[in-house]
């Protein structure tokens, strides 16, 4: 049998690892014990896996990579870009605040409507704006301004129940006319004045309230009355009509009394606020009283 036909496992194995000296006549290493052996590197060992192959990897040229292009340039860039917004805001505030601080001192006010809070159609803020030792007579000329309303809302609603018993349609118009140009009116004429005096002290503000209270103060002393002058005096709910319906109409009698009361009550303390503020405006006694009553709250409330 020639070499080609020998078994090829049977070829004489070298360890490179193995003892030279260690070797026998055969050439064959000490650790032929082993049941591992060596193949030829060249050759594939077949493989018996089931497993189909994977199938291959989509390639699309058309695709898009996004890969971020913010470098360190860019990002000072927008760093540069905000510092000058910044700048910009911060200069714009300045200027703002520098138009306040001119407006504040030429005296000049902006008023935001506040009043009612479900409805604002006025500025009112007498806790923030009006001195401490102000304050209770502002309350009250306030309150005097909420009794004509509601003096001059209940004189619609009697002289309406007048009407309806067949007094005529024209006291009912005149009571409307009262309440259409009282509320308003009282508010522009008196109390606004009023209210911006005891605010900046200025002595033409608290000479046309004066003016303007007189006359407020002078209507609702004849509504308390209702003299018989215009159509008997049926358009006011005063005492004397009052007195004339509960002879004829028990129910228009009541409701021309509450009118009465209301008036009563209007006028005593619009009496008392034109006494107090006058008293302030004079710088007498009582006002320096006011004044120091107020410090020594204040100084008390500190401590």
């Amino acid at each position: 049998m020639s070499r080609y036909d020998s078994n090829p496992f049977e070829e004489e194995e070298v360890n490179p690892f193995a003892d030279q000296g260690g070797r026998g006549k055969s050439g064959r290493s000490n650790y032929g014990g082993s049941g591992f052996f060596t193949t030829n590197p060249g050759s594939v060992p077949p493989t018996n896996s089931r497993l189909s192959p994977l199938p291959p990897e989509p390639y699309d040229r058309g695709a898009t990579i996004d890969i971020p292009l913010d470098n360190a340039k860019d990002l000072l860039a927008k760093e540069k870009e905000l510092q000058a917004r910044e700048a910009e805001l911060k200069k714009r505030e300045q200027e703002l605040k520098r138009k306040e601080d001119a407006i504040s001192r030429a005296g000049i006010v902006i008023e935001e409507k506040n009043w009612p809070p479900f409805f604002p159609i006025i500025h009112h803020d007498i806790p923030n704006e009006i001195p401490v030792h102000l304050q209770k007579i502002q309350y009250v000329a306030f309150t005097t301004y909420l009794g004509l309303i509601g003096c001059l809302l209940w004189n619609v609603i009697a002289v309406t129940t007048c009407w309806l018993n067949g007094d005529g349609v024209t006291i009912w118009l005149l009571s409307i006319i009262y309440f259409i140009s009282g509320v308003p009116g009282g508010y522009v004429m008196w109390y606004r004045p009023l209210y911006r005096a005891m605010r900046t002290d200025s002595a033409l503000k608290f000479g046309w309230f004066f003016l303007s209270y007189v006359f407020h103060i002078a209507f609702v002393t004849f509504a308390t009355i209702a003299p018989p002058i215009i159509f008997k005096g049926n358009s006011l709910t005063g005492i004397l009509p009052a007195i004339a319906h509960l002879t004829e109409n028990v129910l228009v009698g009541i409701f021309y009394f509450i009118g009465f009361v209301f008036f009563s009550l209007e006028s005593l303390l619009s009496i008392w606020v034109l006494q107090h503020v006058y008293m302030y405006f004079r710088g007498s006694g009582k006002a320096a009283e006011m004044k120091r009553e107020a410090t020594r709250r204040a100084m008390m409330s500190a401590f």
